[in-house]
């Protein structure tokens, strides 16, 4: 398992806790950014910075995801992509997206998006509040323990 992070629109906060796991667990981190900035200096933890444009460094996460990675994204066609390759997929704010939940996601983006197409002004998400980085927490504590009890197939 490798942990693959939409890191453009991912909150200091929450990129720190996933250091931290990183670390911990001794999981191999990859943010994708098109912007630098600072990662810790570790084997484990490394900022691919990709070209400036429109979903670049979404079609760079697809490219290089694999069966059991886990992706951080609040992109829900990036996580309706990374779904359909056997990938886990949760949120900045901790939710869990799942084959059973995506599809409903997705419809809703669709909507918001018509509606501020029509000139409605529809708000961006909240900021990210201390029960958002709880439930990340442990939603991320959750995930990386259970893949390390599933033995693989090369043990």
């Amino acid at each position: 398992m490798r942990i693959l992070v939409d890191a453009d629109a991912c909150p200091v906060v929450i990129r720190e806790m996933l250091y931290r796991a990183a670390q911990k667990r001794q999981i191999t981190t990859t943010l994708f950014a098109n912007h630098s900035f600072q990662v810790p200096a570790s084997p484990l933890i490394s900022l691919y910075q990709v070209a400036q444009g429109p979903d670049v460094a979404d079609h760079e996460i697809v490219a290089r995801v694999t069966l059991g990675d886990l992706v951080v994204t609040a992109d829900i066609p990036l996580a309706s992509e990374i779904l359909e390759k056997g990938a886990l997929v949760i949120t900045p704010r901790g939710e869990h997206y799942t084959e059973n939940n995506i599809r409903q996601r997705l419809q809703m983006r669709d909507f918001m998006e018509t509606m501020r197409a029509s000139g409605e002004h529809t708000g961006g998400p909240p900021p990210l509040s201390q029960a958002d980085r709880k439930t990340f927490a442990d939603q991320l504590d959750r995930l990386l323990t259970q893949a390390t009890r599933v033995p693989r197939a090369d043990q």
